[in-house]
């Protein structure tokens, strides 16, 4: 067996990308029942025994896109918490991540709400839940770097009351995705009060 050489490796993380790439979009656009391993091959402009080799099956191959869907959703919103001057900032541009990749991404979609996952995604392993608790600690912690006095339970019961309310505008939304970044962030505002104002104070 031939030694696998950095360069090897690097080809062939970037032929799984390039399948991934493909297998994405075929996805959103026909679904899991629509999609074929051979379509994936041609549109890569590989052998269908190449995407085999890589991925097993179909199933593994769609568990794999929403794996790195959800990743790059995930790093998004870390992104959009991260890059912004002050918490209630980065609370509503990370809203406002959600809701934008949420409308314009099927798949990021299904993996959130559950809708369309039947044809969407019938055999993913990371539905709803786990992607929201992700969600929910990645908020919590960042809340925790912004503002260190607020206590870890607080800090858990915002994270969590507020990726709720941002999935329950993209379930049933009232108004504009502004509009709903702007409910979610007056919500931060009321909930954390004393802890902007000590913020504010130190800085």
């Amino acid at each position: 067996m031939g030694q696998i050489t950095p360069f090897t490796a690097k080809v062939k993380a970037s032929l799984r990308e390039d399948l991934l790439d493909s297998a994405t979009r075929l996805l959103s656009e026909r679904g899991f029942q629509g999609l074929r391993m051979a379509d994936v091959a041609a549109e890569t402009g590989v052998s269908r025994q190449t995407v085999y080799n890589e991925f097993g099956n179909k199933e593994a191959l769609a568990q794999a896109v929403a794996l790195r869907v959800t990743a790059d959703f995930l790093d998004g919103t870390a992104a959009a918490l991260d890059e912004a001057p002050d918490f209630l900032d980065g609370a509503h541009r990370a809203v406002r991540h959600i809701l934008d990749r949420s409308l314009r991404d099927p798949l990021v979609s299904s993996i959130l709400t559950g809708t369309g996952a039947e044809d969407m995604l019938p055999f993913l392993t990371i539905k709803g839940d786990p992607v929201l608790r992700a969600a929910t600690e990645l908020v919590s912690r960042h809340l925790r770097g912004r503002l260190p006095e607020v206590p870890e339970d607080t800090a858990d019961l915002y994270a969590e009351t507020t990726v709720r309310l941002t999935l329950s505008h993209l379930l049933l939304p009232s108004g504009t995705v502004a509009e709903a970044a702007g409910a979610v962030t007056a919500i931060a505002r009321v909930l954390l009060t004393p802890y902007l104002s000590t913020a504010k104070e130190r800085s």
